[in-house]
């Protein structure tokens, strides 16, 4: 009887946890949806983007904050020509002058399908030579892609001040 209510638990446990994380992927997923569309409605002009890109990663919420040595951290979803692919996570530490705490997205484009596997591969790191555009009206029609890759930024909330160096570091997983 004891190993009976043991596995029972078990079971329960697992189905639970598995439960979580399908809801946790799916509400990722929906927050990734409506990030892009606040995007498109920051700046029209970054249809574009999302029609030539190869790839893309939208990381809906990304969570910052430091006290001379900071930290952030974000999941996203992955995209090839539209389709869904795979979830990624983002962590970003960083060193300098700052302090404070910030919530943002983050759309990562990528030019070519190489550029994509890269990613995919977690051979993707980026420092100071890639840097973010902030996501405003007019923004994105004159940007440029830096070793395959675009990335565009938007604040959603929270007070950075911040002279520092940093690096991201993504994980990706398919589905």
């Amino acid at each position: 009887m004891k190993k009976i209510y043991i596995a029972t638990l078990f079971n329960f446990v697992m189905f639970s946890a598995v439960a979580q994380t399908e809801e946790k992927k799916n509400a990722i997923i929906e927050d990734a949806e409506m990030a892009k569309k606040e995007f498109l409605k920051s700046d029209w002009q970054m249809k574009k983007h999302f029609s030539n890109a190869y790839g893309y990663v939208i990381f809906p919420n990304v969570g910052k904050g430091a006290a001379v040595v900071g930290g952030a951290a974000g999941n996203g979803v992955a995209y090839e020509k539209d389709e869904m692919v795979g979830m990624a996570k983002l962590t970003q530490i960083s060193i300098g002058f700052q302090w404070g705490g910030q919530a943002y997205r983050e759309i990562i484009f990528f030019e070519s399908k190489e550029d994509m596997d890269r990613f995919k591969q977690n051979n993707i790191e980026f420092s100071a030579q890639v840097s973010a555009v902030a996501a405003t009206a007019g923004a994105s029609a004159n940007a440029k892609y830096t070793e395959g890759v675009l990335v565009f930024t938007m604040q959603k909330g929270g007070l950075m001040y911040e002279a520092s160096v940093a690096g991201q570091k993504f994980k990706f997983s398919e589905f």
